[in-house]
């Protein structure tokens, strides 16, 4: 009987913590449908906004690209033999895919000793602060989302190195992040009275 009650515990632990993961918004291509439909996340972005100065439209790019909003992304397994799942290639992790190290360097930095990576606030916090940092460091515009991409991407020092310019990929992925930022900024203009007031979107 223990051994039943053991199972049974575990289904339920199981299926409590897939209750509680966060699914992707249905439209992630139209921040104004992001935000109708996950109401609390504007007032995240925006108090990242507010406190760190990155735009909306520039968090909201980075984490398309970085996660397609998913709040427990990892980076693919490696393969051994070319079948055998292997370790992933980094500790990336969450919505804004952070790294183990990069993490900790944002916690001891802001004192946010209860965030998480799976979380959307933390997140844009996080993107925000990284902005402000790559700002201060760089002297990159915080509206500036292709090389704020970059250097979000390369590190400040690989910035500083221009590793960038050795990956043709990658000039071209913080490419897409602008255009997708532009698209989001345009997007948010249409219903940012709205979303300022409070006012829920959903449905249109």
């Amino acid at each position: 009987m223990r051994k039943n009650y053991k199972g049974l515990l575990a289904i339920i632990l199981t299926l409590v913590v897939a209750g509680c993961s966060s699914s992707p918004p249905r439209n992630i291509n139209d921040g104004c449908e992001i935000f109708s439909e996950k109401d609390d996340w504007y007032e995240h972005a925006h108090d990242s906004y507010k406190k760190w100065g990155v735009p909306v439209h520039v968090q909201l790019a980075i984490i398309h690209q970085e996660s397609k909003f998913r709040d427990d992304a990892k980076p693919e397994r490696d393969t051994l033999l070319w079948i055998i799942p292997w370790f992933r290639k980094s500790s990336a992790f969450g919505f804004a895919q952070v790294k183990d190290a990069t993490w900790d360097w944002y916690i001891d930095k802001t004192g946010n000793w209860g965030a998480d990576r799976d979380e959307f606030e933390d997140a844009v916090d996080f993107i925000g602060w990284y902005g402000n940092m790559s700002h201060k460091t760089l002297g990159i515009s915080k509206w500036d989302t292709y090389n704020q991409y970059l250097a979000y991407h390369e590190g400040h020092g690989g910035f500083k190195r221009k590793t960038y310019n050795k990956k043709k990929w990658l000039i071209g992925v913080a490419r897409k992040v602008e255009r997708r930022a532009k698209s989001y900024g345009a997007q948010l203009k249409r219903c940012e009275g709205d979303l300022d007031s409070g006012w829920s979107l959903w449905p249109f």
